[in-house]
């Protein structure tokens, strides 16, 4: 069957896509469903991925362009349709990353579905052109990658905010990931100073979190994980991932099970395990069953419900909270009846 032609891209000439309808219309329109390049996860669209420098971005971005140009599962467990992926490594040399694909495959055939380039002109300056030739060209293409957004994102315009010149610029990688239905993945950084919010760590303003379809951040993991992914998105669920580290390999993998039991100490997951197959068990009778000390697990329970980790109800018995609930939330009626001694 011959693929489809698509029309090129151009800076100057806008797609021609359907942008209004009556409501009628937009009910009865039958809209393809969502591309993922890894389901669940990477989707159709703008993502954005950030982190501090040496997390380990550009080892996570390559490694899911290896994966998806050969088919092979994201991160060691998510299934992928092959497909071409454009992985732009601005910021590495030819050399570096023949040296990071040899240790990343273990001595496995490269796939000839990854295209790597070190170079790019700004997308202002025929940089969105270039992506959207090489898309011409692989219209089954699965990914894109910018590794990084700073490489290309140039200088919209000298007289205008820096809020618009931001949106502008990732606008620009919308218009292209729009227009072909492909995922880019575009890696930045995060700001020193922390924030509660994992959106508010992104270097830039608001602009460049904004006009993307999906956020990832990348952390450094506590205790069993090495990193912790953030994922939220228009068409993502939001999550968050536990990952390991195979520096032997460069490979992240993703963790089994709740991200939460791989980012708390031993105690607190060991806890938490317990009450997701025993809900509504109090902290004597968890100690009695895991081999924990009493104390320990009291003053732990108590520390995990104020950290918002547990849920407590009026009894003194202890759940793990499911989404929208708080450390507040009662679980049982207070008219409970419960026994002094399971305390």
């Amino acid at each position: 069957m011959t693929p489809a032609v698509v029309r090129p891209l151009r800076p100057d000439t806008p797609p021609q896509l359907r942008t209004a309808w009556t409501a009628d219309e937009l009910m009865a329109a039958d809209f393809p469903e969502p591309k993922w390049a890894v389901p669940g996860v990477i989707c159709e669209g703008v993502n954005l991925i950030a982190g501090p420098p040496k997390v380990g971005k550009s080892w996570l971005s390559l490694g899911l362009g290896l994966a998806i140009a050969g088919g092979e599962p994201a991160m060691g467990s998510i299934a992928t349709t092959a497909g071409p992926v454009l992985y732009l490594a601005l910021e590495d040399t030819a050399r570096r990353l023949q040296s990071r694909m040899r240790k990343m495959l273990a001595g496995k055939p490269a796939p000839r579905g990854l295209t790597l380039a070190t170079e790019c002109p700004p997308l202002a300056d025929g940089g969105d052109k270039a992506i959207a030739t090489w898309l011409d060209r692989n219209p089954d293409a699965r990914m894109v990658v910018i590794d990084v957004l700073a490489k290309v994102r140039g200088h919209e315009s000298s007289s205008g905010s820096q809020y618009a010149a931001d949106y502008a610029a990732v606008g620009r990688i919308k218009r292209i990931a729009d227009h072909y239905g492909v995922a880019v993945l575009v890696v930045t950084h995060v700001r020193k100073a922390g924030s509660d919010d994992f959106l508010q760590t992104i270097s830039g303003t608001n602009g460049i979190a904004g006009a993307a379809d999906a956020v990832l951040v990348l952390e450094r993991g506590r205790n069993n994980a090495d990193g912790r992914l953030h994922v939220t998105g228009r068409d993502v669920e939001e999550n968050e991932y536990a990952l390991s580290f195979d520096p032997a390999h460069g490979a992240w993998n993703l963790l089994d099970g709740p991200a939460i039991d791989h980012l708390v100490g031993d105690t607190r997951a060991t806890i938490l395990r317990y009450l997701r197959e025993h809900p509504g068990t109090a902290p004597k009778a968890i100690a009695a069953a895991t081999g924990l000390s009493y104390d320990n697990v009291k003053q732990t329970c108590a520390r995990m419900a104020d950290a918002g980790q547990l849920t407590r109800d009026s009894t003194g018995r202890y759940f793990v909270p499911m989404a929208g609930d708080s450390a507040d939330t009662a679980q049982l009626s207070p008219l409970s009846p419960v026994s002094p001694d399971a305390l």
